[in-house]
């Protein structure tokens, strides 16, 4: 885990890197829309997911419409997103819950949330950030690995990852937090060949010193 003044330099690089970092789910002001884009983004890209909603949610606006759909033709309008069948069980399903109990409106309270099939809590503090300004941290794969590697959290687990970023971070930097961690890890700390030598915070980052560390130990007993 790093200082409070290496979680302080990090963050100001951050925040000077991503100053406009946003949700890259589309959002047009619709909470649903926003609630089904973030169903169908399980394992699946942003891109594609908002490429597929781009016409699926002129057909289907709202939780009536997708509640008297049935799963076979929706999951093949939905096919590209992957786990298709799955992601139709859920999305039906809680649109019929959301038009049955809610009025077909979004509530705003994670425990609600996590009721609706196909929502768990990174869903549910998206839906709390976005829509309803609650103060929500959202650990996607991106946000876990870079919090991970530069040092906020010495875990890999989810939950775990949430409370160490809400333990670093003051809560009015949470929603941010989680869109800069997401857009660090798209542009320079991806998943394979992360840009270390690129990385204005791989001065503090404990996996980039980790790395030049072996790099330089490496160099040193070859030279021997």
């Amino acid at each position: 885990m790093l200082t409070d003044t290496q979680i302080h330099f990090a963050w100001k690089v951050l925040e000077r890197l991503y100053p406009d970092a946003e949700c890259s789910l589309d959002t047009d002001g619709d909470p649903f829309h926003l609630f089904v884009r973030a169903i169908l983004s399980a394992q699946c890209t942003d891109k594609r997911v908002n490429e597929v909603t781009a016409t699926l949610l002129t057909e289907y606006p709202d939780p009536s419409a997708f509640a008297k759909e049935s799963e076979e033709r929706l999951g093949e309008k939905i096919r590209t997103c992957g786990l298709y069948r799955a992601k139709a069980h859920a999305i039906i399903a809680s649109s019929q819950m959301l038009v049955t109990s809610f009025g077909g409106q979004i509530p705003s309270d994670r425990r609600t949330l996590e009721t609706f099939p196909g929502v768990g809590r990174k869903i549910a503090n998206l839906i709390l950030g976005e829509v309803f300004h609650e103060p929500a941290v959202v650990v996607d794969t991106h946000c876990g690995r870079v919090a991970n590697r530069i040092g906020f959290s010495g875990s890999t687990v989810p939950q775990v990852i949430e409370k160490d970023l809400m333990t670093c971070f003051p809560r009015e930097d949470w929603i941010t937090l989680g869109h800069r961690l997401v857009a660090h890890g798209r542009t320079l700390c991806m998943a394979r060949n992360p840009n270390c030598p690129g990385c204005p915070v791989r001065e503090v980052c404990i996996y980039a010193c980790s790395k030049f560390s072996d790099a330089e130990g490496t160099s040193h007993a070859g030279h021997s």
